[in-house]
């Protein structure tokens, strides 16, 4: 039986530290434990043994939301294969990752490309699946491949979809009140001061569950600083309590006032409807925010890239996380697990989960985008002409620091933006405990 172990959460991760995804974590140690999962969200029958491709396959989903849970099991439905969904909260499936694949983990789980996926990986918590790759590289780019592949050169992901992070707004509020997109740091401010003079909240801000705020942070530090000092600073390679650190903090502050208060206790989906609702002007979030808004709404939703600051990084950097499939290193039904990536990673598999939530783009080369929206056939644009693409803070460091350290350290900003030199202080000696281990 795949189980998921207990943990904290963020407010007691608050509490009990200096400094608590959808898109979150997995290498901090959590209080031992089982945890009861909901009713219908049970751990499934244990797995089929023996490496022959019949039989039982389970997968470990985080598809907990309506939307996404509902397209999932549609495309599994079409699969031929014999597939036990066990299906989590999103949250506390990241929470508790590394537990969960230490201890009694589905034959196939989902998750994240880039450093998230090389970090199970290099732990020997994931199965290698370069024959996978050896059938299906064609259908994919040299990126996506490369997103897919761990520390030693070898495959350990299937891409599913992506979808980049971006200024979403409706169209309509844009057009009766005359607002034009900005296109700079200061046309933000400007709109954003506009826009609370109309009587609207500029700004919809969400982050109780501790990973939205970090797209902020992603996209003011790469159009301040570059995507190159970005991804070194994930690494543990520069210090945090540089003065370009500091300065994303100062310009974040000064959005602060246009933002929607109280956002540490306001989930992504909440602040979603105060936008389909004309309460807030904008919001910074991934594509997936288009799951809260149906008919007319979703119609009139319209997004643009996260604004310049410094002219020489321009608007370079696009962050647009991949999500999919691998498989756990305790794998039961090898053979099965491997058949079911395979279908996953056909155009097929990516179709039939788009039709159903079309909130998403798919990675292989050959999906039918026809059907595309305007704001996916938009995301495919605005990807494909980025220099460079981030996958999201949580995904581009380490998963303890991003857990532990990150997490409760901008919800602490949010909540008291003013010390600037001790929040980046108590970051970068966390940092150097995390990163030396």
């Amino acid at each position: 039986m795949a189980t998921f172990p207990s943990s904290p959460s963020p407010t007691s991760h608050a509490a009990s530290s200096p400094l608590s995804r959808r898109r979150l974590l997995g290498g901090a140690a959590y209080a031992a434990g089982a945890l009861t999962l909901p009713a219908g969200l049970a751990a499934c029958e244990k797995p089929t043994e023996g490496g022959s491709g019949g039989g039982t396959v389970t997968l470990g989903s985080n598809y907990s939301d309506e939307v996404p849970k509902k397209a999932l099991a549609e495309v599994l439905a079409g699969s031929g294969l014999d597939v036990k969904i066990n299906t989590v909260d999103h949250n506390t499936f990241q929470e508790n990752i590394t537990r969960y694949l230490q201890a009694t983990p589905d034959d196939v789980f989902s998750w994240f490309s880039g450093f998230r996926m090389q970090y199970f990986a290099a732990q020997g918590l994931a199965t290698d699946i370069s024959d996978i790759w050896q059938s299906i590289g064609g259908d994919f780019s040299a990126a996506m491949k490369q997103a897919s592949t761990g520390t030693d050169g070898k495959q350990y992901f299937v891409p599913f979809y992506y979808y980049p992070w971006a200024m979403f707004y409706r169209k309509s509020v844009f057009q009766e009140k005359g607002y034009q997109v900005p296109k700079t740091w200061d046309d933000l401010k400007a709109l954003a001061a506009r826009m609370r003079s109309d009587g609207l909240i500029p700004i919809a801000m969400a982050d109780k569950d501790g990973w939205p705020a970090m797209g902020t942070f992603d996209y003011i530090n790469m159009r301040t600083n570059g995507y190159d000092f970005h991804v070194n600073l994930m690494a543990g390679k520069e210090s945090w309590e540089d003065s370009r650190v500091k300065q994303v903090f100062t310009l974040w502050r000064e959005l602060l006032p246009y933002c929607q208060p109280g956002a540490n206790g306001r989930t992504w989906q909440e602040a979603a409807q105060s936008l389909g609702q004309k309460q807030t002007g904008m919001y910074l979030l991934g594509m997936f925010v288009g799951q809260q808004f149906q008919g007319e709404v979703a119609a009139d939703m319209d997004f643009f890239p996260f604004p310049q600051i410094v002219e020489a990084h321009g608007q370079d950097a696009v962050e647009a996380p991949i999500d999919g499939f691998m498989i756990s290193s305790k794998v039961k039904n090898v053979d099965g697990a491997k058949e079911l990536l395979r279908y996953l990673a056909s155009a097929k598999a990516q179709n039939a989960y788009l039709k159903s939530d079309p909130n998403n783009v798919a990675t292989h080369n050959g999906a039918d985008t026809s059907g595309y929206s305007a704001l996916q056939r938009k995301a495919v644009e605005l990807v494909g002409g980025a220099k460079q693409i981030s996958q999201f803070l949580d995904r581009d460091t380490r998963p303890d620091f991003a857990s532990t350290v990150m997490i409760p350290s901008l919800q602490s900003f949010l909540n008291k933006p003013d010390d600037v030199d001790g929040l980046c202080r108590r970051i970068e000696s966390q940092k150097k405990t995390i990163f030396a281990s």
